[in-house]
């Protein structure tokens, strides 16, 4: 019986007890499965996909299997079928070379914990002696994220000299950095190892054995290819994987979803499919359980670790499953517990490079937990890492959403409905806003309205209004021609719903927009209703400067601290006594809430609020790290770790590390750091700066942190740094003055003191807990 990982003896119990062998095939609904038509015509319909294919399987074999859309747009028209081939991007990772590492390990021609230079003696150079096999697969080398593509290069000895040459940017072991690099120097030592190159040793262990035919680098048929960006069909899209041949350990294996389920059948089956073994069961097991006590990242050798589809209902642990996703719009998931594996393949670059298929693969994995019994949608617990390590069943929190379905909407009766809303509008279950309003007897939802970043929370640009494929609703932006309801759009309306989840920052802008909804609601008449969630950031903390009183703006509502400490109904209370807005204001407060609680002690399912802010760690540094980002530096956009980084071409890494370490911030520590933003500022630059690690949550002041680092930058680069460019986010002449003048930042921070001290008082008489 397979070890349950992460979870003891008591707990495996339970689970045998709770969930017989083979659960899942016996309760799987089929006939739930046909929603994921409705899903992927949505989101072909959103323009996210030209097309995809969506299989679902257990050990048994495929349960559903179906193609959507087109393989190819231009320059003309294919439609997809089942057995169209897809740029796996980075499934390559696991399918392949992990697999292909830990073969070696069994035969005992690698081990885990030994250096990689003991194999690939050159790599030892510039620091990277001490960095083991295990962390390159658990992407803890310290490397960065990949190879530098500038200038100019070209072949399989290039890419060697530049993995020689690359230097870590933080100490092997120390943290999780998901890195690209530590797959291409696996790959490298898989060839010198095996004395074969690396498709070719696959090709021999891995694809032939288990019958994936269609399944190789380089393929030659390229007849049923689906294209990526461009038109070119079979030429692996990542460039640095492009530029060494088409081979290498982190991307540039194609695959069908066929093939793929082979490879999921053998993973659940310990190893061997159809008689065949290809690892032994201790390797998957080795492969597949975590590895550090990080529930930030939970990292397996070469996958990623994740919930179980049933883990809400069954009370399991949020490492019970692995998965892993590919840039192109692949992803696979397979789940042990239930005996499941769930496959969708798209090409969400072609035809112009802009799609998305992350709403894709969240919603699919919503319709396998439904089909499975469920409690609700599980697309956020099955497609996304957990936060925080499993402590067992808490007190249930339940959300302004979940207070108001209990009573059945009662107050929205005989009403009509206008709901402010995006991705985050979900019940403690996972189930949407939307279709919860829609089933409420008497209520009729009229119209949708969605903040920035859009009604699915992708976009990072102004946003169009449109029509909800779904329910036929009307979706007025908030953040494209107008960021305000116009009378227009509550024409006939009798309430509106506010239900987003804010991210506890002055200049969020989904507070504002809340201020914007209530002054237009006061103006026309119009009831709303406030349904509150918590600060994910804890409702308890007050940090920062306020913000001048005039320089409100769509960044900054009202004069606030930065880090206000307030959930999102005890602000409406505030803005509509304090700035006069007088509205028809219901707030729907929480039950069970503690607003000392961080966003992972409620039970809640995170899901990331904006496209930048992807874990909870990230949402605390962004109030810090924020203040600096309207100036010349990059703080990580277009990376894995948005606020997580702070950087520029003219910045010395080493030098403003040691510097911020000098400084001793509580709960912050720094280390240099290299990376090249895909998007943002500083956008395909090579960039030198600082990785921020955070030690202790509950002693950091982020907007403290914040000005440590721009006084940093001012210090060490007088010349470069725009430090004008922060008043923005810091939102105060005389901090930027202070900076300016060179006073030390613990100075500055206790000056803001008697404004916060002023703001708790007023503060308190809004408060709901």
């Amino acid at each position: 019986m397979r070890r349950l990982r992460g979870v003891g003896w008591l707990g495996l119990m339970c689970w045998l007890l709770a969930v017989p062998t083979a659960w899942a095939a016996r309760a799987l609904d089929p006939a739930a499965l046909f929603a994921i038509e409705s899903v992927v015509g949505q989101e072909m319909g959103f323009g996210r996909v030209p097309g995809a294919v969506v299989l679902i399987g257990g050990e048994a074999g495929v349960i559903y299997r179906r193609a959507f859309g087109d393989r190819q747009r231009e320059p003309q028209r294919v439609p997809m079928t089942e057995d169209t081939i897809f740029d796996l991007a980075s499934l390559t990772k696991p399918i392949a070379t992990a697999t292909a590492v830990m073969q070696l390990v069994e035969q005992g021609r690698l081990e885990l914990d030994a250096p990689a230079a003991r194999y690939w003696p050159a790599f030892g150079a510039a620091g990277k002696e001490a960095i083991t096999l295990r962390q390159l697969l658990m992407h803890r080398s310290g490397l960065r994220a990949d190879l530098d593509l500038r200038p100019a290069w070209n072949g399989r000895d290039a890419a060697r000299r530049l993995m020689l040459a690359e230097r870590p940017a933080a100490a092997p072991g120390s943290r999780y950095l998901y890195s690209d690099i530590n797959f291409e120097v696996l790959g490298e030592i898989v060839e010198r190892v095996a004395q074969m190159p690396l498709d070719e040793y696959c090709r021999q262990f891995i694809f032939s054995p288990l019958g994936m035919r269609d399944t190789a680098f380089r393929p030659v048929d390229r007849s049923r290819i689906a294209p990526t960006a461009g038109h070119d069909a079979g030429f692996v899209h990542d460039p640095t994987a492009a530029r060494m041949g088409g081979i290498a350990g982190h991307a540039g294996v194609f695959s069908t979803a066929d093939d793929l389920a082979r490879f999921a059948r053998m993973m659940l089956a310990g190893g061997q499919l159809d008689g065949v073994r290809v690892l032994r069961p201790e390797t998957v097991e080795e492969m597949t359980r975590l590895q550090a006590q990080d529930f930030e990242h939970p990292r397996g050798l070469g996958w990623r670790l994740v919930a179980p589809f049933a883990a809400n209902r069954l009370a399991l642990p949020p490492v019970g499953a692995y998965a892993h996703t590919g840039f192109t719009g692949t992803a696979m998931w397979i789940d042990p517990v239930s005996g499941i594996y769930v496959i969708v393949l798209s090409s969400r670059l072609h035809p112009d490079g802009r799609g998305n298929a992350e709403p894709l693969r969240e919603r699919v994995a919503t319709v396998v937990g439904d089909a499975l019994g469920t409690l609700g949608e599980q697309a956020i617990v099955a497609a996304r890492p957990a936060t925080a390590a499993y402590a067992g069943p808490a007190e249930r929190l339940e959300t302004g959403l979940d207070v108001m379905a209990a009573r059945g909407f009662a107050p929205l009766r005989n009403m009509r409905v206008g709901l402010i809303t995006n991705h985050t509008g979900r019940d403690a279950y996972g189930r949407s806003n939307v279709n919860l309003l829609r089933a409420a007897p008497g209520v009729r939802l009229a119209a949708l309205f969605s903040p920035e970043h859009g009604f699915g929370g992708e976009r990072d640009e102004e946003v169009e209004s449109a029509v909800d494929p779904a329910t036929g609703l009307p979706i007025h932006s908030l953040y494209g021609e107008t960021r305000r309801p116009t009378p227009e759009m509550l024409a006939g309306l009798d309430a509106l719903v506010f239900d987003i989840q804010d991210a506890g920052t002055r200049f969020y802008t989904y507070i504002t927009t809340l201020g914007y909804a209530m002054e237009a609601a006061a103006e026309q008449g119009v009831a709303i209703y406030v349904l509150d969630r918590p600060n994910p950031i804890t409702a308890a903390a007050v940090q920062g400067p306020m913000l001048d009183a005039d320089r409100t703006s769509f960044t900054g509502y009202h004069p606030l601290p930065v880090r206000h400490g307030m959930t999102v109904a005890e602000l409406a209370r505030l803005f509509n006594r304090e700035a006069g807005i007088g509205a028809d204001l219901r707030v729907v407060p929480m039950r069970g809430y503690d607003r000392r609680a961080w966003y992972d002690q409620t039970g809640l399912p995170w899901i990331p609020p904006s496209p930048n802010l992807r874990t909870l760690v990230e949402a605390l540094l962004y109030p810090g790290v924020g203040l600096v980002e309207g100036a010349n530096v990059s703080v990580g956009r277009g990376t894995e770790m948005p606020f997580e980084l702070v950087g520029a071409p003219w910045i010395d890494g080493a030098d403003l590390a040691r510097y911020l370490e000098a400084r001793a911030v509580p709960g912050v520590a720094f280390s240099a750091a290299a990376f090249t933003p895909a998007s943002s500022t500083w956008k395909n630059q090579a960039c030198q700066g600082v990785r921020l690690t955070v030690t202790d949550r509950d002693v950091l002041d982020a907007p403290a942190l914040g000005i440590e680092i721009a006084a940093a930058l001012q210090r060490l680069y007088p010349a470069v740094f725009k430090l004008d460019a922060t008043l923005g986010s810091i939102g105060s002449e005389k901090v930027v003055a202070a900076i300016r003048a060179g006073e030390d930042p613990r100075t500055i921070a206790g000056a803001w003191q008697s404004g916060l001290d002023a703001f708790h008082a007023r503060r308190s008489a809004y408060l709901l807990y």
